[in-house]
Order: structure tokens, then C-alpha cells, then sequence
């Protein structure tokens, strides 16, 4: 008894231990392995081109914004609102509450996108509607938190173009002190105004996108709008081509850069999607503070990618003002550029292969996992009826079935080769979808052999253990080097939904999970086989511990429903080793480690810095804040979605 108690104590003690986050105490501002963000006190300039993205920038068609990108910093940039799409006037409201937000809809996943409301009076036209219909959402997003976080710590802002009216307005009415239209005169004086400047150069749709909110009359009157400013969607003024509409954009940004204050750091950001087709945009900063480099953020870990609540982040954090709880973004940090002249079109790439592989993915995850199911069930099928006598002979039927099973070892592999996958480009094919379905074929073949022909293989668990090896290294690897293979990955995090930027998401710790449980069956079992119970015991609690410690650890996995899921498991398999009967005193045990892992995990994040917590951090603030409910309810909703209506 005294062993089996000691067993169970040094599992406990494990996985309490283990998952205390590193260097707590002592890790900086910023999460660990970027430096923290510089924080020049030169004005600063946002221009909002919605519906710009990487591929739209070239060094002949786009002089200005390719100008930016040679001398600044740059990142792909996630718009994700509220729907499928973001639409101009979701990106602007999104910018404003520094959360979710958009305009109001009729309940459809992809409501038209409706025109930007004009200013009349210096207030924003339909404000109180658009801040309503922010409030029903369940992102606890309030419209106007940039400028009433600005002007109550007595900062100026100022708003150029109806697109910066929403993203400059005050809570209430909508007020937009010193609103001024886009007039190339007066452009320098607009900002020169506050050391602050938001600006809207227009949109880039795509020409076969129509909204009919702008055909609405009550919404804006057609009559009102200049030719020379309408986009593709407006009645007003002949329909343009991409190419134009970008060019127009570029000329735009050329006049603000121009108009800039001396020293002032100038950051684009098209904060929108450019139809119903959902992408990742352009983000660019150039000036003193943000020299040749690629942006990041502490709220995605991931260079080269941001969101665009990071921008209002970075406003308010340029300031001088604290980032308010309601902000989810972080402010853009810089990781310096390499050496040499084909630095800036290396960015470039990177940007456009950012964009392209997150929207590739998406239409090949369904028909490539169904057909993987449905192949996977017919081999065990085939199975079954080679069992049959009248099948053949015996010899034929043994090598039949084992044909079968050595190929269902391979396509066991397929999850973790999903992942290793995107060590290779297949999203430069001309077909990516066929590219993709190669490199995990490829990957599958490697795995595949290794589980098949080590000296593991004549064990009944041994290929099993292989596989399950192999699939929660790829995982635990990637988790403890910043979650790249993840991104945009068949089973992994897509950018462009913008659910999770790093650490593991619900399907990568499904996989972890499972490898963990079915490598310590496998490694377990060799044990009791030759009599070595308690050594199998500490084997299952050691791979449980690493899995909890990854998933769990908020600089690595940042999972806070791992646990709970983990821990139980791993324990009863403990107590099963040691041949221990489950009462309900090791039930109550059990249970109480597994919540004393998960409030040690948030608590401790909690601790840190507000700008290095992940998501177990900011949950416990949210608990003391009152706002805990809204946040289990969204995710409560979020569940009962999946289940009910996600493939």
C-alpha cells in the first residue's frame, strides 16, 4: 500500500509541478523569444485600406506601399469580425472596440456588406444602432473604446475619411471631434492636428462583389458621394478594376506618407476583406519606430502574423495609455530583418505564402478527412471478411490480413503527417490541393516505414506505440518551438479564422491526447507482461506528465480544458498498473489533483505581466471582473454549435 500510495503521490506531485509555467517570476513584458515593443514618442499615423492584401503590392504598381514594405516592418493581417467576411465598415468598428464587432445584420452567415455611415454634424450617423447591435454579440466589444480610452487620458485623436470616423467616434453619439473628409489640401493640417491620426484611403473590392446596402437611400445617399472616390460598390462613378482600385489606393498613401509629420511612424493596414471570400490582409509600419523588420504580437507568438485588435493595441500603447481589458489584441512588436538586398522580397513571399496556404487549406480539410474515414473503415471491413473460411486458402488469408493491417498503420499516420506537411510548400503548386494530399502522402510513407520497421514491430503494441510516439513528438515539438507546422495545417489553427494563433487547439490536443494514452497502453503493457508493475506505473505517469506539462504550460500549449481531460485518464491507468480498485476516496483524489493542476495553471498565469498572459490568465481576471459569465457563455455556445451543425 505504501507503494501504490507513493506511485499515485509522485503522480500528482508530476503534474502539479510540471505545469507551473516557465520562468514565471522573471519572464518579461512580452512572451518569451521576442524582444519587447519599442515605444517612440514621434506621432503616429494609421491609414485603413480595406481589402488590401500581400498580393496586391508590387515594386512597379504600388511604388508607395512597396516603398513601405523595403524600408518598414511587415506582417499578414487577420480581420476576422463577426461573420464568414469582413465587410469595410466591420473592420473600422472592429478597430474601435479593439475586439469583435460589426454592422447589423439579419442573422445570415454572410449578410451584403452595407456602406460606411457619413458624418453629419461631426457624429457618425447610425451610431447608436451599430453600438447596440455590438452589445447583443457575446465578444463583450464596446464601440468607441479607442477614443474614449485616448481622451480620458487627455490624448488627441484625429479622423480623416468616414471609415476613421468610426474608428475615431466617442461612445454615445458617435461624436467625432475634429472629423475632417480626405481633401489632399488640407491633409497636412488634418495631421498635424493630434499626435494621433486615423485615415481611410478607400476600399479594394473585388469587382464582382455588389452590396445592396448601398443602393439604400436612407443608409447614404448616393448623391452625396464623389466619383473620385467611389469604389466598385458605389452607384456613384463607373466600376474599377482590382488593379485600379489598388492603384488608387497606393496613390492615396503616397499623399498621406507625404503629409505626415517629421517623424512620424506610418502604419496601413487594410482592415477588411475584399469580398465574400475571407483572406488574410496587409499590415505594414515603417518611420523611426519601425525600421526593415516582420511585426508580430504577444497575442498570436507567431512572426509575421497579427490581428487587427493588435493595431488598436499598438495606438494606445504609443500613447501612453493602458490597453484595456476589452482590447484582446497586443501592441505590434518588431523582430529585426536579415541582411541583404533580397530581404524585402523574401517578406513579400513570406506575406503572399502566408495568404495563400491558409486559404488553401480550407476547402481540402472535409473531402480530404472524409475520404481517409471512409477508406479507413472499409480496410477494416476487408478485415472482417477475410475472416471468413470460404475466403481462399489460409496462407492467402494471413497475408491478406496482414497487408491490411501494416496499411492501416500507415494511414494512422496521416494526422501527424498533416502536420509535417507544411515543411514543404505545396501551396506554390499550381493545384495546392494536390500538392497538399502529396506531402502528407509522403510524410505518411516515412512514418508509415519507421512504425513498420524498427525492431518494435514484432511486438502486438509495438507498431501502435510507434505511431503514437511519433504523432505526440511532431506535437510536442511544435507546441515548444512556437506552433508553426499548426498554422494552416489540415488539423490545425487557420489564420484567416482566427480562433488561436499558438499553443493547441481542440483538434491538436484531441491527437496529443490520444497519442499519450494509447503510448503509455503500449509502454505499460510491455511491463506488466514481464512483471514490472510499478516501473509501468511511473511510465504512464511520466508520458501523462510531459502531455499535461505541453498542453497545459501557458509559454507552450496554453490549454486550460486539457487538463481536466488528461489527468482523470492518466491517473485510473495508473491505478489500473497497480492493479488499485477505483473507490470513491481515489475518485475524490483524483478529482481534486485535476482542479488543483487547472487553477495552479491560470492562477500563475494570472500573475504575470497582463500583456504576456494567455487566455487561463485573462480568464481569471475576467473573474474577478464580473465578466467571467459572458465568456463561459460564448463558449458554451461556441460547443453546442460544433456539435450541432460542424462536420
Amino acid at each position: 500500500m505504501r507503494a501504490r500510495g507513493a506511485a499515485c503521490l509522485l503522480f500528482l506531485t508530476v503534474f502539479v509541478g510540471g505545469a507551473v509555467p516557465r520562468s514565471v517570476a522573471a519572464e518579461p513584458d512580452s512572451f518569451a523569444g521576442l524582444p519587447s515593443p519599442a515605444r517612440p514618442v514621434g506621432p503616429l499615423v494609421v491609414v485603413g485600406a480595406a481589402g488590401l492584401g500581400p498580393q496586391d503590392v508590387d515594386a512597379a504598381r504600388t511604388p508607395n506601399l512597396w516603398a513601405l514594405l523595403r524600408d518598414g516592418s511587415s506582417a499578414a493581417l487577420n480581420v476576422t469580425a463577426v461573420h464568414g467576411s469582413t465587410c469595410p465598415l466591420d473592420g473600422w468598428l472592429t478597430l474601435s472596440a479593439g475586439n469583435r464587432a460589426s454592422q447589423p445584420d439579419d442573422g445570415t452567415p454572410a449578410p451584403p456588406c452595407g456602406p460606411l455611415p457619413p458624418v453629419q454634424g461631426g457624429v457618425v450617423t447610425g451610431w447608436e444602432v451599430l453600438a447596440a447591435a455590438a452589445d447583443r454579440r457575446p465578444y463583450g466589444s464596446k464601440l468607441g473604446t479607442l477614443a474614449q480610452s485616448l481622451a480620458g487620458a487627455g490624448r488627441c485623436l484625429s479622423a480623416t475619411g468616414p471609415g476613421a470616423a468610426l474608428g475615431a467616434a466617442l461612445p454615445g453619439r458617435g461624436a467625432v471631434p475634429g472629423y475632417r473628409p480626405f481633401d489632399q489640401p488640407t491633409l497636412t493640417a488634418a495631421l498635424a492636428a493630434c499626435p494621433t491620426s486615423l485615415v481611410d484611403v478607400g476600399a479594394v473590392r473585388d469587382p464582382a462583389v455588389r452590396d445592396p446596402a448601398a443602393l439604400d437611400p436612407a443608409v447614404r445617399d448616393p448623391a452625396a458621394l464623389d466619383p473620385a472616390e467611389a469604389g466598385p460598390d458605389d452607384p456613384a462613378g463607373p466600376a474599377r478594376s482590382r488593379a485600379e482600385q489598388v492603384a488608387l489606393v497606393d496613390a492615396r498613401v503616397g499623399q498621406v506618407v507625404a503629409a505626415a509629420p517629421a517623424g512620424a511612424d506610418v502604419v496601413v493596414i487594410g482592415l477588411a476583406d475584399s469580398g465574400t471570400r475571407a483572406g488574410l490582409r496587409l499590415a505594414l509600419a515603417a518611420g523611426p519606430g519601425f525600421p526593415p523588420g516582420t511585426l508580430t504580437s504577444a497575442s498570436t507568438r507567431q512572426p509575421g502574423l497579427v490581428q487587427l485588435a493588435d493595431v488598436t493595441a499598438t495606438i494606445l500603447s504609443r500613447a501612453g495609455v493602458p490597453v484595456p481589458d476589452a482590447v484582446s489584441g497586443s501592441p505590434l512588436e518588431r523582430l529585426p530583418a536579415g541582411d541583404g538586398p533580397a530581404t524585402v522580397e523574401r517578406r513579400h513571399a513570406g506575406l503572399v505564402d502566408a495568404d495563400l496556404a491558409s486559404q488553401a487549406v480550407q476547402p481540402v480539410v472535409l473531402p480530404f478527412f472524409v475520404t481517409w474515414a471512409l477508406l479507413m473503415l472499409v480496410a477494416l471491413a476487408a478485415l472482417g471478411v477475410m475472416r471468413w473460411r470460404g475466403l481462399g486458402g489460409v496462407g492467402l488469408r494471413r497475408s491478406l490480413r496482414r497487408g491490411v493491417r501494416q496499411g492501416l498503420v500507415v494511414f494512422a499516420t496521416v494526422p501527424a503527417a498533416s502536420f509535417l506537411a507544411n515543411t514543404l510548400p505545396w501551396w506554390r503548386f499550381s493545384r495546392p490541393a494536390v500538392g497538399l494530399v502529396l506531402a502528407v502522402a509522403a510524410w505518411s510513407a516515412l512514418l508509415g516505414a519507421a512504425a513498420l520497421g524498427g525492431p518494435w514491430r514484432r511486438s502486438v503494441t509495438g507498431p501502435l506505440g510507434a505511431v503514437a510516439a511519433m504523432t505526440m513528438l511532431v506535437l510536442t515539438g511544435d507546441v515548444v518551438t512556437g506552433s508553426r507546422l499548426q498554422i494552416s495545417a489540415l488539423l490545425g489553427l487557420n489564420p484567416v479564422v482566427g480562433g488561436r494563433y499558438y499553443g493547441l487547439g481542440n483538434v491538436a490536443f484531441a491527437l496529443l491526447a490520444a497519442a499519450a494514452y494509447l503510448l503509455a497502453v503500449a509502454v505499460s503493457s510491455r511491463l506488466v507482461h514481464v512483471g514490472r508493475r510499478r516501473l509501468a506505473a511511473l511510465s504512464v505517469a511520466l508520458v501523462g506528465a510531459v502531455a499535461v506539462v505541453v498542453d497545459a504550460a501557458p509559454a507552450w500549449g496554453s490549454d486550460a480544458g486539457g487538463p481536466p481531460a488528461l489527468v482523470p485518464g492518466m491517473a485510473v491507468l495508473v491505478l489500473a498498473v497497480l492493479r488499485v480498485r477505483l473507490g470513491w476516496g481515489r475518485v475524490a483524489l483524483v478529482a481534486g489533483g485535476t482542479v488543483l493542476v487547472v487553477l495552479a495553471v491560470a492562477i500563475l498565469d494570472w500573475l504575470r505581466p497582463a500583456s504576456s498572459r494567455t487566455h487561463l490568465g485573462r480568464f481569471v481576471q475576467s473573474v474577478g471582473d464580473g465578466s467571467a459569465g459572458a465568456v463561459v457563455s460564448r463558449k458554451l455556445a461556441q460547443n453546442v454549435d460544433t456539435l450541432l451543425h460542424s462536420t
